[in-house]
């Protein structure tokens, strides 16, 4: 008997598994709030050079508002005025022809800037001045956050097939409580930065090792369902980042409020199930036993378990070796294990990078930076509707194929769009983007076996994480040539689909329980040795 069969008696997907996914989803709700918080806490309000300490004179105090805006700052071609530069000295002529702007000598702002906080009270920008000759520090916001996901994507997924997935979860929550609650009393840019890297190393875990847990509790019968159900979190409190956005227009209000379902988090793990897969792989049929008479018992399966004993289940699951530790190195000892790895990172790194390159940039596209975040998150609830009838339809790797390729084509065709009409084309680009990776997820915890799991998403995501800490350096590019990032943003997705291309089909098969069920697996075999076949082909 099958680890699979086990599963399917005690019911792959009953009150157990639904109970287990909603107490992750408190967790989970603060991932869409954290790995876009860079698009409100780091926007950059309108603004101009403060001349509220110039003193020229009487006459100079005597006018208005307006009229010192026009004698001490150049206006630009849009009517505003600059926000970088000021004149030398007030040009009072410019009061009688305001038009006259040749050869005036201007500098760089001498006593700091005004901000609009018409739409945001305050931001890491007003907070340290982080514009004009610091602008790109907004930028680099985002990529130290999503460096510390990277890093924590191979720790936490070292972690978790080392310790097992629930004492990793409670770590995870814990880093990124202590470390989101720093990051919003942060007194200094170098304090927040810090504090930045550890909750995204911290929420990295969160991300992958709920969703394997997930994974290793249903049957395949619902893995499909089980695994857009789960990403179904994202987009709802994507869509709901806005608002919570526009209430809380202070950045420390807004960093400490998404990190706060964290602490009902921690509470609700006492209740969280340790995987039976990760137990009985390791040795710990007695645990294992525990948790799935537990599953047969809130599922109404009480029976099933009568007659299985604990050693019973040392069966269920052939381990080349139960005291062996993995680690990150496995993955490229066997030739399908690198393969595999190999394929999937370039998979994750094109479709992350893409993803990111249209999500954090909705400053971009001349509308309303809350009305283009709830569009954005809103056109992904279709996207999750067309995963599932697609994976169903025809399989997993013709559907990664086709979503990531169909973002690479809309980023291209938003090219030739006028900016203030670019938020259709993107919009969609949006939709097939998170398609991709919400496909990406469940098709990689196939692919790769039980004791390799939470490494193999690890690696992965480490290998996402690449792509979304470049994403906003690219985006700087188009200070070089105004369409240079949407170029290489197209041509990474188009790389990406035509590795996925590669990747085999895992539809209606049983998930790999060890690198030898992948080395046997006739794709990979096949690919090694023309002449061999092995019954384990999927």
């Amino acid at each position: 008997m099958k680890f699979e069969n086990v599963l399917a008696e005690v019911n792959g997907f009953g009150r157990f598994q639904v109970r287990m996914i909603i107490l992750l989803i408190i967790s989970r709700m603060t991932l869409p709030f954290h790995f876009l918080l860079n698009n409100f806490i780091a926007a950059i309000p309108s603004h101009h050079c403060d001349i509220s300490s110039l003193n020229d004179g009487d006459f100079f105090r005597n006018l208005s508002q307006a009229e010192r805006l026009v004698v001490s700052i150049p206006i630009q071609e849009d009517g505003t005025p600059n926000s970088c530069r000021m004149f030398a000295d007030p040009q009072y002529h410019l009061l009688l022809n305001s038009s006259n702007m040749t050869e005036i000598t201007t500098v760089p702002c001498q006593n700091g800037w005004v901000y609009d906080d018409t739409t945001f009270k305050s931001t890491l920008a007003t907070e340290w001045d982080l514009v004009c000759d610091k602008r790109r520090l907004n930028r680099a916001m985002a990529t130290i956050f999503f460096m510390g996901v990277m890093l924590g994507a191979a720790v936490s997924g070292y972690l978790s097939d080392r310790f097992g997935r629930k004492r990793a979860l409670l770590v995870s929550y814990v880093t990124t409580t202590l470390f989101g609650f720093a990051s919003a009393f942060s007194y200094n840019l170098t304090m927040f930065v810090v504090m930045r890297f550890f909750t995204g190393l911290g929420i990295s875990g969160i991300m992958i090792i709920s969703f394997a847990l997930c994974i290793e509790w249903v049957d395949i019968k619902h893995r499909t369902v089980v695994g857009i159900l789960l990403s179904l979190d994202w987009t709802v409190f994507l869509i709901l980042l806005p608002l919570v956005a526009y209430f809380l227009n202070d950045w420390r209000h807004l960093t400490a409020a998404v990190t706060t379902p964290l602490f009902l988090a921690m509470i609700s793990w006492w209740w969280l199930p340790e995987s039976a897969r990760w137990l009985i792989s390791n040795g710990k049929v007695n645990s294992a036993h525990f948790y799935l008479s537990k599953c047969a018992k809130v599922n109404s399966r009480e029976q099933f378990m009568v007659d299985i004993k604990p050693e019973n289940l040392s069966k269920v699951i052939l381990v080349e070796n139960e005291n062996k530790k993995y680690s990150c190195v496995d993955l490229v000892k066997t030739p399908g294990m690198r393969r595999l790895a190999l394929l999937t990172g370039v998979v994750w790194f094109g479709v992350a990078c893409t993803y990111y390159g249209i999500s954090l940039n909705i400053a971009g596209f001349g509308v309303n930076i809350y009305l283009t975040q709830f569009l954005y998150a809103a056109i992904e609830m279709p996207a999750k509707l067309l995963v599932v009838f697609f994976l169903v339809r025809i399989g997993r790797r013709l559907s990664q194929t086709a979503a990531i390729v169909l973002t690479g084509l809309c980023v291209f065709c938003n090219m030739f769009i006028p900016q203030g009409k670019m938020i259709t084309l993107g919009a969609l680009g949006k939709m097939f983007a998170e398609a991709a990776f919400t496909i990406v997820y469940l098709y990689t915890a196939e692919l790769y076996p039980t004791v390799m799991r939470q490494n193999g998403l690890g690696y992965s995501s480490f290998m996402a994480r690449i792509g979304v800490s470049v994403s906003p350096l690219i985006s700087l590019l188009e200070e070089v040539w105004l369409p240079l990032p949407s170029t290489i943003f197209s041509l990474l997705a188009f790389a990406a689909g035509l590795t996925a291309s590669f990747l085999p089909e895992t539809q209606n098969m049983h998930l790999p329980e060890t690198i030898e069920d992948v080395e046997q697996t006739r794709y990979f075999s096949l690919f090694h040795n023309p002449h061999c076949t092995s019954k384990h082909s999927q």
